[in-house]
């Protein structure tokens, strides 16, 4: 095995994998109500996912912007903690899993991606998955729209997604889709939508959602039982945020009205037709500059 396209990744371990599946999510502009990366999380430390590897933060990241961490060990001694991107892996029943997750990559995405698709050629991934989370005009008191694209037919097909027909700005995922499509891997894509006005409130039930959709596609049980506590605690958490605030109030139960129309009318919100991030995200500050700030 060489190190083409890899060199900027330092292996941890040589496992045994046949077929994996890649899921790689990430902090950041990707990451509304930390819901893709709780996803993430949740899936390597249920499933006992071992370090395979690392990516240099070195060459990819601002630490201005993402800052390294300063920890204490029991007897005082300083270290530093790097905000580097990890990869682990796990035999699960139903399939092996190689795991991707870490902050979003500020610099040189093009090199990055050849890191991760160097990564998946070495282990023979048949197909990779990205979960993301973007802020929308949906309300915290229903169940989470989960948007499902990808471009290869199959895909579409077996899995009931959409194909994408976005066109804007991208993170690190829509750049990286196109460097595993082009390595030949089928990918798809798996979006959370979070509401807007709790955009600061990290979503469990979001990234419920993202880890039973991704485990249903790839045949493996969803370990949901940790995220299920903190979703129950979710619809409260948020509903003391807005608390007597009748505009919101008032926003709230406009949204909850329109969601219940398209269930009645029999739309799947499940399925819903890709979203505009930016478009939803303009929507959202529109209305609160419009609200009375008193």
């Amino acid at each position: 095995m060489g190190d083409v396209g890899t060199e900027h990744v330092r292996w941890l371990a040589e496992p045994s994998l046949t077929r994996p599946v890649l899921i790689c999510g990430f902090t950041g502009w990707n990451d509304a109500g930390d819901a893709s990366s709780s996803a993430l999380r949740t899936m390597i430390e249920s499933w006992g996912a071992e370090a395979l590897a690392e990516i240099d933060p070195e060459v990819f990241t601002d630490f201005a912007t993402v800052r390294p961490q300063v920890r204490l060990d029991e007897e005082q001694h300083r270290s530093i903690v790097w905000p580097t991107v990890g990869v682990w892996s796990a035999s699960l029943p139903g399939t092996d899993v190689i795991l991707v997750l870490g902050p979003e990559p500020a610099l040189r995405w093009r090199l990055f991606s050849e890191q991760i698709v160097g990564i998946a050629e070495r282990y023979g991934v048949t197909m990779a998955i990205s979960m993301g989370a973007l802020l929308a005009d949906v309300p915290h008191s229903r169940p989470v729209p989960l948007i499902g694209t990808a471009t290869d037919d199959t895909l579409i097909d077996r899995f009931e997604l959409q194909r994408s027909q976005y066109e804007g700005p991208t993170g690190i995922v829509g750049v990286l889709h196109d460097f595993l499509q082009g390595a030949g891997l089928a990918t798809a894509s798996l979006w959370a939508a979070v509401p807007g006005y709790a955009s600061q409130v990290p979503s469990p039930k979001a990234a419920m959602a993202l880890v039973d959709r991704a485990c249903s596609m790839i045949g493996t049980p969803a370990p949901l039982a940790k995220l299920a506590s903190g979703a129950a605690e979710y619809d409260a958490q948020v509903a003391a945020l807005i608390g007597d605030d009748d505009d919101m109030i008032e926003y709230l139960s406009r949204l909850e009205q329109l969601t219940d129309d398209n269930v009645d009318s029999g739309d799947d919100l499940s399925s819903a037709a890709p979203v505009d991030p930016d478009a939803l995200v303009e929507e959202v500050e529109q209305f609160l500059r419009d609200r009375d700030t008193d």
